[in-house]
C-alpha cells in the first residue's frame, strides 16, 4: 500500500485541531450539579459518538485525497521468434552416396534429412532445436513443392522430412531452386496469412525471416532465376543461407557454387560447402548460432486505485453521524 500524495496526510492533525477549537455548545450555567449525581445520564452519555464519527469522516476524507494505491510488479518473457523456410533438393543426384559420422555411406538425401531433423528438434548436444520458431518445408527437383507451410508443429514437420524421397521420374527430374526460393520468399513476406491458421500467433513477434537452401547442383529448371528470386528475398527482408553438397573441388568454387555464394552474400546470409556428416553438421550449427531466438524479460507495474474505499467509508460515517444527531442523540439548543 502506498499513497500518490503522502504529504496530504499531514493535514490530519491540523484538521483535528481546528475541529476541537470550533466545537462550541449552548449550555445553561448552574451553581452546582450535586442534585443530579444520582440521576442516570441517559442519552447524554453518548453525545460524543456523532463528534467522534465526524472526526473519523474528516480523517477518511484526507486519506482518500492522498490517493492510496496498491501496486504489484509482474515480469513477462517476450520471445522474438524466427520464421525459417527449409529448402531441400530431392533431384536424382541426391541419391549419390556420402559418408556419415560412423564412416558408413548414405545417400546425400538421407544425410540431409537426418541433419534437417536434428536442426529442427535438436540433439541435446551441439544443436538445441528451434522450438520457438515457425518452420516450413519446400522440396524441389524440376518443380518446387510446398511439403509443409510455416508451422510450430515441429513433430509433424519432422515426420514429413523422414519420408522425403528423390525424384525418380525423368520428366520431373532437375533442379529448380530458383522457383523454390521465390515461393519461400513469398511465404515469408505474407506471414499475415498465418494469423487465422496458427493459434495465438502474432506476426509482430517474428523479427527475422530466413531461408536455408540445401542443394547439390546448379539451377537448370523452373521459371525463376536464382538471382531474380534472391532479389525478391532481399526486398522482402529475407536472408538466404545456402549449402552445397556437390562434388568438392577444393578451395575454388564451381560456377554453380558461385551463384549460391552470390545470392547468400546479397541477402546477408552465408554460403557453405558440405561433403560429409560432420561438415554438414558444422554448417547447420553455424546457422543455428547466427539465427537465435531472442527472449527478453520485461517488467511492468500494476497500480490499483483504492481512494474510493476511504471516501465510501467517510460518506457512511458522516451519514451515521447525521442520523444520530437527528434522532436519538438530537440536541436542542
Amino acid at each position: 500500500m502506498s499513497f500518490a500524495y503522502p504529504w496530504v496526510l499531514l493535514l490530519i492533525p491540523v484538521a483535528l485541531l481546528l475541529m476541537r477549537q470550533r466545537r462550541k455548545r449552548t449550555s445553561v450555567q448552574v451553581a452546582s450539579t450535586d442534585l443530579w449525581q444520582d440521576k442516570n445520564a441517559g442519552r447524554a452519555a453518548y453525545l460524543w459518538v456523532p463528534v467522534f464519527l465526524r472526526k473519523i469522516t474528516v480523517i477518511l476524507l484526507i486519506i482518500g485525497l492522498a490517493r492510496p494505491q496498491g501496486s504489484s510488479t509482474d515480469h513477462v518473457e517476450v520471445s522474438e521468434g524466427i520464421a525459417i523456410q527449409m529448402l531441400v533438393d530431392v533431384s536424382s543426384s541426391m541419391d549419390m552416396n556420402i559418408s556419415d559420422r560412423s564412416g558408413l555411406t548414405k545417400t546425400r538425401l538421407e544425410l540431409a534429412k537426418e541433419l534437417v531433423e536434428v536442426f529442427i528438434l535438436g540433439d541435446h548436444d551441439q544443436l538445441s532445436g528451434r522450438k520457438d520458431d515457425l518452420i516450413g518445408l519446400i522440396t524441389f527437383a524440376r518443380y518446387a513443392d510446398t511439403r509443409s507451410p510455416l508451422t510450430f508443429g515441429h513433430e509433424a514437420l519432422v515426420q514429413i522430412v523422414r519420408y522425403l524421397e528423390t525424384q525418380e521420374r525423368p520428366n520431373e527430374d532437375g533442379t529448380a531452386y530458383g522457383d523454390a526460393l521465390a515461393i519461400a520468399a513469398a511465404r515469408l513476406k505474407n506471414l499475415e496469412e498465418l494469423k487465422h491458421s496458427q493459434d495465438n500467433f502474432d506476426t509482430d513477434s517474428i523479427k527475422s525471416r530466413v531461408i536455408i537452401l540445401l542443394t547439390d547442383g546448379e539451377n537448370n529448371s523452373g521459371s525463376h532465376l536464382p538471382v531474380e528470386s534472391a532479389g525478391l528475398a532481399k526486398e522482402w527482408g529475407c536472408r538466404i543461407y545456402t549449402v552445397s553438397m556437390g562434388e568438392s573441388t577444393g578451395e575454388s568454387l564451381s560456377a554453380a557454387e558461385n551463384v549460391l555464394s552470390h545470392i547468400s552474400v546479397e541477402t546477408g546470409g552465408l554460403f557453405r560447402k558440405a561433403h560429409d556428416y560432420d561438415s554438414l553438421l558444422s554448417v547447420y550449427r553455424e546457422i543455428d548460432d547466427l539465427e537465435r531466438t531472442r527472449i527478453a524479460t520485461r517488467g511492468f507495474e500494476r497500480v490499483a486505485e483504492w481512494f474510493w474505499l476511504p471516501l465510501a467509508l467517510a460518506i457512511l460515517t458522516l451519514l451515521l453521524a447525521l442520523l444520530l444527531e437527528a434522532t436519538i442523540l438530537r440536541v436542542v439548543p
